[in-house]
């Protein structure tokens, strides 16, 4: 009981510090990263839309991440692990051998006329030359724009014409466990659909699937390399306000949204994260099984763990199939790794294929600490199967694309707060949130309101966004003027512990009460035989919405659809309350998914109502949708 009390209340006076002194508590966190001028202002608040972060600081990222570990001495520790299983590659590289070779390509940049400010974009898979070419841009002070490599054409055009960018940095191919994508013909596409044309691209060659080179516009990525052999690059002195990176976001009206990612603020706050909630040292193994195409992957594959001098995995991977369930453990054991931060979709696919975990018992996971899980809502029933199997902290956090790290966590570094399911903890440093009715006041404990967080947001959240700060504020600061509107619904406890319940859309009027479809999903994956599952509100002329619930079923489970669909009714009932009017539940075989894992519920609620809809760029599996149209009209 001591230790628990100690961290709460060494948690409180954070927290409590970072809202009371801003100025003071983000000074000091600003002495974990080297400055080439130290910033004498925390904050300056007559700056940009709501102010902006040590405005007279002068910093690089990269030489922040790479050349000030060399220069301490650290250059032959590993930074960089490139696992791929599906092509059966392994690398690593050093800090001193990673920072040669982004100091080289930053070369190969330069001679293509990129320098401070100019925009480029990745467009690649997992692979190692990706977080090189994203580190050259971060040298020579040039704005770097990761695409997800697989997005459709036409997606990719839409952010070709907002970045505008001077160069295009791509490769032949992505690959998953039963396909090659080709990205070549995408990117040539998308080219063609832009008003902006790219003034050249560069393309990695994967054996596995070359392209065609475009004459004179398209030029070889090996070769240019090896024509920089021996060259090296400064880097630039960067305004801790100047743009890091651009990461677009879907947008509700179909043009993504481009979150700008400033550099100062944003090297603050992960090196605050790196120690204080993920609990991660020099020289120790933190894997982050995202994509560097998502937020997570920008933050805490890239940026966060070789900004602290930690190692990092480029996982070019599958939790299941490549070549099992036990993928994950293989790459923990290998590389000893102490900490896994992955998305919960993972894990319900891993528990959905090995239910008692019979993988786990091949593999030794002796000095493994903590699972964070983050990227949608945590169901309790994986996180208790989590921890059950892992016997470790399992640490569900909760942050967005805008944010760039956590907003809500359980800080491991300061110390472990018991762990309520359901909700990712407590706020962290920085983050006012507040729980706000549709009025604009406050909502009661354990009340149902808009979650909303007190301006200014905390350093290494999105100042603005690219070229549009008129977006800016409709989307995020009009709704509740002196907040910042995340568009969760959610509501905070007596302990003061925050449950993200569903984005605001998600939440559904039945007969007048306001129903998370967070509450029933929760109920619906306590079901022994259910491995994940989606709630969407339908259209009912007689109550506005009814919800339906769409089952996944674990691996093995052989029972009549019917008899499984009326126990899934009851638990809802049985959970909720018959206010909920809970009485459809469909099994499918799988759910329809982004790419990084994201369950499209907006999607799935138009094919219920029968509405137009238009096939989401971020599917994963198109098929799947189609599924889902068949059992609803199964079901009638």
């Amino acid at each position: 009981m001591d230790a628990v009390q100690n961290a709460r209340e060494a948690y409180d006076a954070i927290h409590a510090a970072s809202l009371a002194d801003p100025e003071t508590f983000w000074l000091k966190a600003a002495e974990a990263i080297d400055w080439f001028e130290r910033p004498t202002r925390a904050f300056d608040a007559s700056l940009g839309v709501y102010g902006r972060w040590f405005p007279d600081g002068v910093v690089n990222a990269c030489h922040n991440a790479l050349d000030r570990h060399v220069a301490a001495g650290r250059g032959e520790q590993t930074a960089l692990i490139y696992d791929s299983p599906v092509t059966g590659v392994k690398r690593t590289y050093s800090f001193e051998e990673l920072t040669h070779e982004v100091s080289r390509f930053a070369a190969v940049l330069q001679d293509f006329g990129v320098g401070k400010g100019d925009r480029v974009v990745v467009y690649m898979p997992m692979v190692p030359e990706a977080v090189i070419g994203v580190y050259a841009c971060a040298r020579l002070g040039a704005i770097h724009s990761v695409v997800f490599g697989g997005f459709s054409a036409a997606e990719l055009a839409k952010r070709i014409d907002d970045a505008e960018p001077k160069l295009i940095l791509t490769a032949s191919c992505g690959i998953e466990p039963s396909r090659k994508v080709a990205y070549k013909p995408l990117l040539d596409r998308a080219i063609e659909m832009s008003t902006h044309a790219p003034e050249a691209v560069v393309l990695l060659q994967r054996p596995e699937l070359p392209a065609e080179l475009v004459e004179r516009r398209d030029h070889d990525w090996e070769s240019l390399r090896d024509a920089a052999m021996g060259r090296t690059t400064e880097c630039a002195r960067m305004a801790a306000t100047d743009p890091l990176y651009i990461l677009y976001t879907s947008g509700t009206t179909g043009t993504p949204k481009g979150v700008v990612r400033d550099t100062g603020g944003y090297l603050v706050a992960l090196a605050w994260t790196m120690s204080g909630l993920y609990d991660i040292k020099p020289g120790e193994v933190f894997w982050c099984a995202s994509d560097i195409g998502w937020v997570v992957g920008h933050s805490y594959i890239i940026y966060g763990p070789l900004l602290i001098g930690a190692t990092t995995v480029l996982y070019e991977g599958k939790p299941v199939g490549t070549p099992d369930a036990g993928a994950f453990w293989r790459v923990i054991e290998e590389y000893r790794c102490v900490s896994l931060f992955t998305a919960p979709t993972a894990f319900r696919a891993i528990r959905k294929e090995d239910p008692n975990a019979e993988k786990l018992k091949n593999y030794d996971l002796t000095g493994f600490r903590a699972l964070f899980l983050a990227g949608e809502r945590a169901d309790p029933a994986t996180l208790q199967w989590a921890e059950e199997k892992l016997g470790v902290p399992v640490i569900d956090h909760c942050w967005q694309t805008e944010t760039g790290w956590a907003i809500v966590g359980n800080p491991l570094g300061v110390g472990l707060l018991p762990v309520k399911h359901g909700s990712p903890t407590l706020p962290m440093p920085g983050y006012d949130l507040k729980v706000l009715d549709d009025e604009g006041h406050d909502a009661p404990a354990g009340k149902l309101g808009n979650i909303v967080i007190k301006l200014p947001l905390p350093p290494g959240c999105l100042p603005t966004l690219w070229n549009d700060e008129k977006r800016f504020r409709e989307s995020y600061l009009e709704g509740f003027p002196g907040y910042y509107q995340t568009s969760d619904a959610g509501f905070v406890d007596e302990d003061g512990y925050v449950f993200f319940m569903a984005r605001t859309d998600d939440i559904i009027n039945v007969a007048g009460h306001r129903l998370s479809t967070g509450g029933m999903e929760e109920a619906i994956a306590s079901h022994p035989d259910v491995a994940e599952c989606a709630v969407v509100g339908v259209a009912d002329a007689m109550k506005g919405q009814t919800p339906v619930g769409f089952v996944v079923l674990k691996a093995g489970v052989d029972r009549p659809a019917a008899e499984l669909e009326r126990e899934i009714v009851q638990v809802v009932r049985d959970r909720v309350g018959p206010v909920a009017a809970f009485k459809t539940a469909l099994t499918v075989a799988r759910l329809p998914k982004t790419r990084s894992g994201k369950i499209l519920r907006g999607t799935i609620q138009k094919i219920a109502d029968g509405e137009d809809w238009t096939m989401p760029a971020t599917i994963e599996d198109p098929t799947a949708l189609d599924e889902i149209g068949e059992a609803l009209k199964a079901r009638g």
